[in-house]
């Protein structure tokens, strides 16, 4: 597997998932939860994470819901 860099929530880091799904389930997950992500600031349903592949410098922010108000 090739290592690449990319931005997980702001974070640098190295990773060799090759998909969303892979990298979410790698970082610890639950993708029962509830939360949402976006790849480079464009939202990813969460019917495409197994197949939205992954690319050197991609941005990706996984938001969860705020309780409260």
């Amino acid at each position: 597997m090739n290592t690449f860099e990319i931005s997980l929530n702001g974070e640098r880091m190295q990773t060799e998932a090759p998909t969303l799904q892979d990298l979410l389930l790698a970082r610890g997950y639950q993708l029962g939860a509830a939360f949402a992500c976006a790849i480079n600031s464009a939202f990813v349903p969460r019917a495409q994470w197994p197949e939205r592949a992954l690319q050197p410098g991609d941005k990706i922010d996984v938001i969860t819901p705020i309780q409260g108000g």
